[in-house]
Parts: structure tokens; C-alpha cells; sequence
């Protein structure tokens, strides 16, 4: 049975692009918003005006396409195809290709591995970029359910889509290679690879639409990124390949100061959105295959032919079972390498990075506490949406197994993105009403509380004869209330809106009651959310060197020891 996280809310506005900002206090260096105004003013106060401003105006797209996006998935939803485009969706993630693309450079796919490699960690680090430099939220909830099996993903933003462009950069790559001149796959197979191909990237990218996690407008960029960079890999791969592997060290290594440089302007988010450690991520993949590719090109291990630095691998010479053994022996030392670096290097870096920080040297990152504020990083840290660890093996196999029972299907906001788009929507819906009530009747008094005909959120005029609170049914509620909490999203309501208090300009500071219970119920929305980790400082360089080490293992590390356990080949290629 399929569990559900009952969380609700309704999505939100933001205010206008260069409206006057509230008055500040500051209380011990702490910059402090007015009551009742912290949640609103959130992304102008975080952001700088030239990320700012564009998010605002692509915020009415991404809220424009909510109601298109929640028809489609309730003419579309069953049961087979929640199970079905949640389970697919694993074929989308970090994890897959983690585990993929190292089994192709051992079956001696040097060049398709290698250039999979670049497009993947490329899409996987510039969507990353994207996220959390506009700070998008995900198509919010109600109306639409979202149906997933990781709940770490709802706490990222959702433009542009990471699994849409890993899917199109594959498809666009495959699609390449196999239309080159050099492929010599028989041409009812290449057919079948093409439709296939084509298939994928489509059922990822339906899929991630089905499943409520993302709108069309994310999906398109996504796509579109994913496209770009198969272009760009397809174009000038060769030309980035001869510079790397046959020049000298100095090649992979401005290469890698470069990522290094990326890694480090990669944009602060808003929100503690775990974006930036898939980049660190795979930015270590690509520093270690370039290192590695470059090395074992020059090990006199290595074959030259079709490409540089190609794994010595034929089938016919090897056989099944050896190559079989070649598998599970570098799938085990990508795990052990896991299992061993990460706890050392967790163990060992925070006394280092103490004396950096002493010595005013320290990269610091708005949501990463530094070393001299923690005595030592815990243990059994579930840090990583990449790599399992072991231990999380038989969870991963058991979804596997059983994807109905390891999907949610959740109702409500989920991250703090969520939950302040609630907040704006109905800032929004306040600021709506006083506009139509003083067109309707200039002279009414403003004090008093009026019901009035109001767009909702999605446009539709709506009313009734009920008078509440115009907060009413933000908050979380109890899984018997989910269905009623989903159709009052697409019924007629009414938005009351009661006068702020004046500010001090005009008088008083005293919030009012309405102002009161607003914060209150801020407060308990947020308390409603699940909290993000604490994440330490010494992850970003521990991320860097562990999937550095992962990558040089694929391409180098494991090839040297299949030969001198006897599992290679001698020679040159046949």
C-alpha cells in the first residue's frame, strides 16, 4: 500500500518587482523584518535584484501552468501508471548512471562512456546551477498530488528539470553515436536502439510531469539544456578528448581547476536546497575522469584504438564469465572506496579546515556549518542521493522489488519553497481584494472586514456566503482531511481581506489579531515541514575526493587490476 505524507497548503504570489521594502531593525548585527512580513519579503531579501527580478517574472508562468498540469494528471492518474512512472523515474537518477557508466569503460565502450560521462555530469551540475540561482519552486500542491519514491527530491527546486535533461542528453547522444559514420551496429538493431532511445527521454519526461513533480516550463529548459550539451558533446568532443590525452599534465589540469572555479561561484539558494551537493558530486566524476582517462592513456595498459585511453576488453576472448567478474569486482571497489573514504576523510578534514578557517581561508556556504562550530561530523551521515552506502542496499533492492510500497504520494507543501508561496498566495489574495473593493466603492471604510468577488489563484472569480479567515486550510492537516483539503482548491471560496497594521509612520506597531494569528500559523506551517540536515563544511571537499576516487576507479583503477589478477587482456587490439 502506498504511504501518504499529509502536508497541505495551496500555492502563492510574490509581490511586486521594486516594491519599498519593510522597515528593518537590526538586533545584534541580525537583520529583523517587521511582524508578520518575514516570510513574504523572503527571496527579495536573499537574492540580489539581477536574480531577483527574473524569478518574478517567470514565478506567473510557472503558477499559470498549475491548473493544466492538475487536469491532466487527474484524467490521467491509475494505479499501474503511478507505479509505472514512479519506478521509471529511477532510470533518471544519479544513482542509475553512477552505477552504468563505469560497466561501460570495462566492457571497452571507452568513447561512449566517456562521452556520457561529460553530457550527464554536465546536466547534472548546470541544472543544479540553474536551480539555485533562480530558486523555482516545483508546481505546488494541492491541486496536484505528487508521486515519488524519494522524498529528497521534493526539497529541491523544480527549474529546470535535472531528470529531463539527463534523459534528452542521453537520447541525443545515443541517437549521435549511433548515426555515425563509425557505427557498426546492423540496422534493424539501430532501429530499435533509436525507438528506444526516443522512448526514454519520453517516458522520463511524461513521467516527471505525471507524477506532479514538475510543470511544462520546467521539463522544456530541462530538455532543451539536455540537448545542448549532447550538441556541444557531439561537436567538439573529439577536439576536448585530443586536447585532454594528448597534451601534457598541464591540460586535465587547467581542466580541473575550471570545475574547481565552477564549484566555488555556484550560486547560494535561498532555501537549504541539497542541489549543490549533486554538483559537488558530479563535478568530482569529471575531475577524476580526466585525471584517470589521462594517466592510464600513457600506463602502456591502455589501448589506443578506437579512441585513447579504451579498456582492453573483447567478449569472444573473455567470455561471459570473466566479464561477469570484472563487474561485481569494480561495482565492489566503487563501494569499498565508499565505505572507507568517506567515514576517514569525515574523521580526519575538520581539524584541517579549523586551522583554515583560523587563518581566514575558508570557502564558507550559507547552509554548510563551519568546522569550529561542531566537535566532529556524526556517523552514519545520509549524505548522499549519488551513491548509496551499503547499509542502504537492501532498502534500495526492496523498492525494487516492491515499488508500490516504497512510492508516496504526497499532499502539501514539502520544502520551504512550498511553504512560502502559501504564505505570498495569500498575501496576494489580500492585496487582490482591497484593489477590486476600491474599484467597486471607493469610500468603504477600509477597517472593516468585506467579502468580496475575488480571481483565485488560478484566475477563476469565486465566492460564497461563508465568512473565514482568509488563511483558512493553509496549514498541514490529517490525512482524512486530504480529499476535502483537494477539492477546496478547485471550488469557489471567498477572500476576506482585513487592513495590515499601519506602520509606524502611521501610528501603532501593535500587530494586529489578524497579524498574530498569521504569524502563528506561519510558524506552525514551517514547524509541519521536513527539516533538511545539518550539513558540515568538510562534505563539499569529502564529495570532491570521494567521486573523484569513483571515477579514476571506472577508468583507470579497476582496468589496472583486472590485468594483474589475469581478468584483462594482453596486447594490442585485435
Amino acid at each position: 500500500m502506498e504511504s501518504t505524507l499529509a502536508v497541505s497548503g495551496v500555492t502563492a504570489s510574490q509581490d511586486g518587482l521594486l516594491e519599498p521594502l519593510p522597515m528593518l531593525r537590526l538586533i545584534k548585527g541580525v537583520e529583523k523584518l517587521d511582524a508578520g512580513l518575514r516570510s513574504l519579503d523572503h527571496y527579495r531579501t536573499k537574492l540580489p535584484l539581477w536574480r531577483y527580478t527574473p524569478r518574478q517574472r517567470l514565478i506567473p508562468l510557472v503558477r499559470w501552468e498549475t491548473p493544466y498540469l492538475a487536469a491532466m494528471q487527474k484524467a490521467m492518474r491509475s494505479p499501474a501508471l503511478d507505479t509505472y512512472f514512479s519506478t521509471t523515474a529511477n532510470l533518471g537518477t544519479h544513482t542509475f548512471f553512477m552505477i552504468f557508466l563505469p560497466i561501460l569503460f570495462w566492457c571497452g565502450y571507452t568513447s561512449l562512456g566517456r562521452g556520457m560521462t561529460h553530457v550527464l555530469a554536465s546536466g547534472v551540475f548546470f541544472s543544479g546551477f540553474l536551480k539555485d540561482m533562480w530558486c523555482l519552486p516545483r508546481p505546488l500542491s494541492p491541486p496536484l498530488k505528487r508521486i515519488t519514491m524519494s522524498h529528497s527530491t521534493a526539497l529541491e527546486y523544480g527549474f529546470p528539470s535535472t531528470h529531463s535533461t539527463n534523459a534528452v542528453s542521453v537520447a541525443v547522444y545515443a541517437l549521435f553515436m549511433l548515426n555515425s559514420p563509425e557505427s557498426s551496429v546492423h540496422p534493424s538493431l539501430k532501429l530499435i536502439l533509436q525507438i528506444a532511445s526516443c522512448c526514454y527521454a519520453t517516458s522520463i519526461i511524461l513521467g516527471r510531469i505525471y507524477c506532479g513533480m514538475h510543470g511544462f516550463f520546467d521539463v522544456l529548459v530541462g530538455s532543451v539544456l539536455g540537448a545542448l550539451l549532447s550538441i556541444i558533446q557531439c561537436l567538439y568532443g573529439e577536439i576536448f578528448d585530443q586536447f585532454i590525452y594528448t597534451g601534457t599534465f598541464k591540460s586535465p589540469v587547467i581542466v580541473v581547476l575550471i570545475i574547481l572555479v565552477l564549484v566555488r561561484i555556484h550560486p547560494e539558494p535561498a532555501d537549504d536546497c541539497p542541489c549543490f551537493d549533486d554538483s559537488v558530486a558530479f563535478a568530482g566524476v569529471m575531475i577524476g575522469i580526466e585525471l584517470g582517462n589521462w594517466h592510464f592513456s600513457r600506463s602502456g595498459m591502455a589501448w589506443d584504438e578506437p579512441v585513447l585511453a579504451t579498456v582492453p576488453f573483447n567478449l569472444g576472448a573473455l567470455g561471459w564469465p570473466i566479464t561477469i567478474a570484472r563487474i561485481v569486482i569494480g561495482v565492489l571497489m566503487v563501494f569499498a572506496w565508499r565505505e572507507i573514504m568517506k567515514p576517514t576523510l569525515l574523521r580526519i578534514l575538520p581539524p584541517v579546515f579549523r586551522v583554515i578557517e583560523s587563518l581566514g581561508l575558508d570557502l564558507p556556504r550559507k547552509f554548510f556549518v563551519q568546522a569550529s562550530e561542531y566537535n566532529k561530523v556524526p556517523n552514519q551521515l545520509k549524505d548522499d542521493n549519488v551513491i548509496p552506502s551499503v547499509s542502504e542496499i537492501p532498502s534500495l533492492l526492496t523498492s525494487i522489488r516492491h515499488p508500490r510500497r516504497s512510492r508516496s504520494v504526497s499532499i502539501g507543501p514539502q520544502s520551504e519553497a512550498d511553504a512560502y508561496e502559501t504564505l505570498a498566495y495569500r498575501a496576494q489574495l489580500r492585496r487582490e481584494s482591497k484593489s477590486n473593493m476600491a474599484r467597486a466603492n471607493p469610500e468603504i471604510d477600509e477597517k472593516r472586514s468585506i467579502q468580496q468577488d475575488t480571481p483565485d489563484y488560478f484566475g477563476i472569480s469565486t465566492s460564497n456566503a461563508s465568512r473565514k479567515h482568509p488563511t483558512a486550510g493553509l496549514l498541514p492537516t490529517p490525512a482524512s482531511s486530504n480529499l476535502d483539503l483537494s477539492k477546496s482548491m478547485t471550488e469557489a471560496e471567498t477572500a476576506i481581506y482585513t487592513p495590515l497594521t499601519p506602520s509606524s509612520s502611521r501610528g501603532s506597531r501593535q500587530p494586529s489579531a489578524e497579524r498574530r494569528q498569521d504569524e502563528k500559523e506561519e510558524k506552525e506551517m514551517f514547524s509541519k515541514l521536513e527539516k533538511p540536515r545539518v550539513r558540515y563544511d568538510v562534505e563539499v571537499i569529502t564529495k570532491l575526493i570521494v567521486y573523484t576516487g569513483i571515477a579514476w576507479i571506472a577508468v583507470e583503477g579497476a582496468p589496472i587490476l583486472f590485468t594483474t589478477i589475469g581478468l584483462g587482456l594482453q596486447g594490442k587490439p585485435p
